[in-house]
């Protein structure tokens, strides 16, 4: 079992920035991928960003926070941050950081085997 805790949420003015941190804890993997979700009143859980342990730069992103959103690693910590640049109201959402047992990133949440509890962020006009 794996336990992730993000932090860093809160609430910003649009153009603001926050950076988001997931430690990881518990049993530790050779190499995993991680990824940031977030999930909006009334809204599915959606997509926002992905990374490997293994590949260096293998970061993806969803199209709607592309050049604006940054995930990186720090192995050494076991944490994964997603900064968060140029925020817009409609970024308003939980925020979740999952694990997956691989070395190879995914985009699909039930392709994730551990959660966070969420941190919320709130993007005021």
């Amino acid at each position: 079992q794996v336990q992730l805790v993000e932090s860093g949420g809160g609430l910003v003015q649009a153009g603001g920035s926050l950076r988001l941190s997931c430690a990881a804890s518990g049993r530790t993997f050779s190499s995993y991928a991680m990824g940031w979700f977030r999930q909006a009143p009334g809204k599915e859980r959606e997509f926002v960003a992905a990374i490997t342990w293994s590949w260096s730069g293998g970061n993806i992103y969803a199209d709607s926070v592309k050049g604006r959103f940054t995930i990186s690693r720090d192995n050494a910590k076991n944490t994964v941050y997603l900064q968060m640049n140029s925020l817009k109201p409609e970024d308003t959402a939980v925020y979740y950081c999952a694990a997956r047992p691989s070395t190879w990133y995914s985009t699909r949440a039930d392709e994730y085997d551990y959660w966070g509890q969420g941190t919320q962020v709130t993007v005021s006009s």
